[in-house]
């Protein structure tokens, strides 16, 4: 399958984009030899700034390979832009759907059609208070066993120094180098040809997911924790020691106050 032109639309970005980004950050990236040169993949990507998006298709355009990311629908009809997610082949995400997989209906066909399609699997920025990878979801999994195309890991890093998660001032001084390291292929075979359990998409993600992970640990030069941070699990965690602590503060004799109670503002 042959790859798609680049288009006006995202060398336009380019023109607009690359020239901040080549001032804020120096570039330290590996692995372009594992990009794809023709053919539908997927490139599963950590995420850990919100300008990492722009850091990390600086990187796969420079293989001539551009990225594909999905994106909230909504943003499709907002103006310019809606025209310039639309010209450069973004992915609308339509979350109202009940169905997971058609949901992932135009990945599916882009990646059928030759095209590259970035996957951040956490779903949002990384909450690990050290900014490993969380655990992930399963979008990149389903497309993956859907096409049986390749899933490139890559770790980034350094984008998260010039603007570390949730924060609203970058750090710019001194510069920052943005690392990326893409991998070969994960190796998904046991899983494909088999039904379509969530147990199984859980352990393909997982795979996926302690791919991106090595990579990471390789740029860093340090060892991510034996088990990755988990949103849920953490929300579940916090909602048992918020019970055990009035619970205790019952035990106590303590009162509860008038916002408790409902009866105050």
């Amino acid at each position: 399958m042959p790859r798609r032109r680049i288009g006006f639309w995202y060398r336009f970005a380019a023109v607009l984009c690359k020239p901040p980004l080549v001032v804020l950050l120096k570039r330290d990236w590996r692995g372009m030899e594992n990009i794809p040169a023709e053919g539908g993949f997927i490139a599963a990507v950590n995420h850990n700034s919100h300008i990492d998006p722009f850091a990390y298709a600086h990187f796969q355009y420079n293989t001539g390979r551009v990225p594909r990311f999905l994106a909230k629908s909504g943003l499709f009809n907002k103006g310019f832009i809606g025209a310039a997610m639309r010209g450069t082949g973004q992915i609308p995400v339509y979350r109202e759907s009940t169905d997971a997989l058609s949901a992932f209906r135009a990945a599916i066909d882009a990646v059928e059609r030759g095209e590259c399609v970035a996957f951040y699997p956490e779903g949002t920025l990384t909450r690990d208070p050290d900014g490993w990878p969380m655990t992930g979801k399963t979008g990149a999994a389903r497309v993956a066993l859907q096409t049986k195309c390749p899933v490139i890991p890559v770790a980034q890093w350094g984008a998260n120094e010039l603007l570390p998660p949730y924060a609203k001032k970058p750090s710019l001084l001194p510069r920052k180098t943005h690392h990326v390291l893409a991998g070969p292929p994960v190796d998904l075979d046991r899983f494909y040809d088999r039904e379509m359990t969530p147990e199984l998409l859980k352990e393909a993600t997982e795979a996926i997911m302690a791919a991106v992970t090595r990579h990471l640990e390789q740029i860093r030069g340090e060892q991510a924790p034996e088990t990755p941070y988990d949103p849920r699990r953490e929300r579940i965690e916090q909602r048992r020691r918020t019970h055990t602590q009035k619970r205790e503060e019952r035990a106590r004799g303590g009162r509860p106050t008038a916002r408790e109670e409902g009866l105050g503002t």
